[in-house]
């Protein structure tokens, strides 16, 4: 019999690149971090990375970058099925550690990362209309000459943004981008993030603890505790028994709600069962 638990539901196949998660499992020593972990990331979609704090998630991101040895497989497809065996990433951190007092631009920052050479040796016309042309896909091109340490917290992760779409990458990672960013800035981040999915049909796993985020934005959504417990849209998961036992106690009415068989989504006005 099927363990739909450590898998998920089955997926379709389609025919967009995907990358493939076949249950992966990580290590540390004799501790099991992670096991038996499958589902697919497809391309023109978000998928969202949910769970409880200690439930794996980094672990798994540090298994797709190629950071930590694992069991199990994953695969980037392409659209004919093929393997692609070296894709390429962007990814945008929860947070950048620097020293706000550095006399460093934006311009400075991407033309380093960019080039691979000390700003200090002068930065070519080429180079800054190149940044400049990358700020302009994440709505930030007029923060090219703005000092890093006087950005908000949202024009920041634009700026990482740009950087991580600098050359278009085949998946974009986005490690919990909007920690600490103002309502304004969230909203321009997640709209730049789902126009650029769309134009240039990237695949997206994004791990998130907004749940009001997740509902918005996400196409798919995966529930892990060390292993798949459930995996779905924002609402077949945040209205599952899943959800409802992981999350019991840290989000306020969803005891109460799974119990009378309410549809609990979170981020929003619960929805009362309607009489049948």
């Amino acid at each position: 019999m099927k363990n739909e638990r450590a898998h998920g539901p089955e997926q379709p196949k389609c025919d967009l690149c995907r990358i493939e998660m076949d249950r992966v499992g990580v290590k540390a020593g004799a501790d099991v971090l992670v096991e038996d972990v499958s589902f697919h990331i497809h391309c023109g979609q978000l998928t969202a990375l949910v769970g409880p704090n200690g439930a794996g998630k980094t672990t798994l991101l540090q298994a797709l970058l190629g950071q930590r040895p694992h069991t199990g497989r994953i695969r980037h497809v392409d659209a004919d099925g093929h393997d692609f065996p070296a894709p390429r990433v962007g990814y945008v951190p929860q947070q950048l550690p620097f020293d706000r007092e550095m006399p460093l631009t934006v311009c400075d920052l991407m033309a380093a990362a960019l080039s691979r050479r000390a700003v200090w040796t002068g930065i070519k016309k080429s180079m800054r209309e190149k940044v400049h042309a990358a700020l302009e896909e994440t709505q930030a091109a007029a923060l090219i000459d703005k000092r890093l340490g006087a950005l908000s917290g949202g024009e920041l992760q634009r700026v990482l943004l740009a950087m991580a779409l600098t050359p278009i990458p085949d998946l974009l990672v986005l490690d919990e981008p909007v920690s600490g960013v103002d309502q304004n800035g969230l909203s321009l981040f997640l709209q730049t993030v789902s126009a650029l999915r769309k134009s240039h049909h990237l695949a997206i796993l994004m791990v998130s603890h907004d749940w009001d985020l997740v509902r918005r934005y996400a196409d798919y959504v995966v529930l892990v505790r060390q292993t798949v417990l459930k995996a779905g849209t924002p609402q077949e998961v945040f209205s599952s028994p899943e959800f409802a036992n992981v999350f019991r106690g840290e989000i306020p009415g969803l005891e109460r709600d799974a119990s009378a068989g309410a549809q609990f989504m979170p981020g929003r006005e619960k929805e009362e069962k309607k009489p049948g």
